[in-house]
């Protein structure tokens, strides 16, 4: 999937916009709160055609005579990350210094770039506009993102520009993603696997921007691993390199069938960690957690029973995941992880007869029933899973909007019991009969 970036300098409208494309669209993925101090991450869509929206802004804090570093920054990491940018200025106070330097490496990039002149809302307004024609740019769109007046006109020309990736090529092979805080040991964990047995065949250049494929060949499964970690530091701003790592981590999640999240045991579960997490159960991945450098704190925890608990209670309601714990330093159960990674991706894959799926599931429904609401009893009589890449169900009833979260998820739960998808998000539509 495209990944777009929003970018410009501080307070021209770029949060306004980016929640107004992933609210319009109903199309939000999740609001990725962690190392950013605002919401950045988000789905949005147009015309059919689905993309990632990465928001700039709210990461950049300070006052303005440390701003401009910031902002150069920020710009060369969606460069780097994004397939299209939406550069964004502010026509109430013209063209800045900072505008000017943004324009810079913006030329210096092949990516198609969209600039927005933010706050017009009136006719004399689209006449100041024109001022920014001098920034160099074939077009520029005028637009309020507070009101959402222009954004049609910007988003017709912006889906046009994206490359068309539907859906991944099903007939390519299985790709599973490692991701993490940086540091986590993904790289250790990717050159424990292939190091010395030698199972890499070739470096494939990949969907993912400075991520590499490595084809693997292992318990007579072949698949692709996809490295996120440390390719190259753009900075050494602790603040630069995890805002790095997710935005790469978001791109790889998305072309990806399973991820495999790394995290280091003497930090935890921790917030960015839990942010990856749930940006991999949104997209519908398959999901398995490793729990590195365990030989660094097993000694000092009562169990790793004790461990597992506190990350699925971090996890809720998706807690069906596998938890492994490794050592990639001693090469402790990594190739175990490997071997779960596959299981998970099965089960992913996983098709129901209809005639077994209605046979199971009704006579669970029989037994528990959805709840009556305002004396209206809810008849659910017949399910089938539908046609996706991913565990997703449809089970038809008389009064579809009677049924209530609390009873999809016990139907989840009980396709789960049944059919074992552990690992896997599943999706359940309740539709009319």
């Amino acid at each position: 999937m495209s990944i777009v970036a929003i970018v410009g300098r501080p307070n021209v409208g770029k949060s306004t916009l980016f929640n107004r494309l992933i609210q319009r669209r109903e199309a939000i993925v999740d609001a990725v709160s962690g190392v950013t101090r605002d919401r950045h991450y988000g789905k949005s869509d147009w015309n059919g055609k689905e993309f990632s929206l990465i928001d700039t802004g709210g990461y950049v804090v300070g006052s303005d005579d440390v701003f401009e570093a910031e902002i150069d920054k920020q710009v060369e990491l969606a460069i780097d990350e994004a397939d299209a940018i939406i550069f964004m200025v502010d026509v109430t106070s013209g063209i800045t210094g900072m505008d000017e330097d943004v324009t810079k490496l913006l030329r210096k990039s092949a990516k198609p770039v969209f600039l927005v002149v933010n706050k017009v809302d009136s006719a004399s307004r689209t006449d100041d506009a024109i001022e920014f024609y001098s920034l160099g740019f074939e077009k520029y769109y005028t637009m309020s993102s507070i009101s959402g007046s222009g954004t049609g006109e910007l988003l017709d020309d912006l889906v046009k520009m994206l490359p068309d990736n539907e859906e991944e090529d099903r007939n390519e092979l299985p790709r599973f993603a490692v991701v993490g805080r940086p540091n986590a040991g993904k790289s250790s964990f990717i050159n424990a696997l292939i190091g010395k047995d030698r199972y890499i065949v070739t470096d494939i250049a990949g969907t993912t921007r400075d991520s590499i494929d490595t084809y693997y060949n292992r318990f007579g499964f072949e698949f692709n691993l996809v490295d996120t970690a440390g390719i190259r530091k753009k900075s050494k701003v602790k603040e630069d390199l995890e805002f790095y790592s997710v935005m790469r981590s978001v791109r790889a999640i998305e072309h990806s069938d399973v991820v495999i999240l790394v995290l280091d045991a003497t930090r935890g579960f921790d917030g960015q960690v839990q942010n990856i997490f749930w940006l991999a159960q949104k997209n519908n991945k398959g999901v398995v957690i490793l729990v590195n450098k365990w030989d660094l704190v097993e000694k000092d925890h009562k169990s790793v029973k004790e461990y597992e608990i506190r990350i699925r209670q971090q996890c809720e309601p998706f807690t069906d995941v596998p938890i492994v714990f490794v050592s990639v330093l001693t090469k402790q159960r990594i190739f175990k992880a490997i071997e779960t990674a596959v299981e998970v991706f099965k089960n992913r894959s996983k098709r129901i007869k209809t005639s077994e799926l209605n046979d199971t599931m009704l006579s669970i429904i029989e037994a528990y029933q959805p709840p009556a609401i305002k004396g209206k009893y809810v008849k659910i009589k017949y399910c089938t899973q539908l046609p996706t890449y991913y565990p997703s169900f449809a089970f038809f009833a008389n009064l579809p909007q009677y049924v209530k979260e609390p009873y999809k998820r016990f139907l989840e739960n009980k396709l789960r019991e049944k059919f074992n998808f552990h690992g896997v998000p599943i999706t359940v539509y309740i539709r009319k009969k």
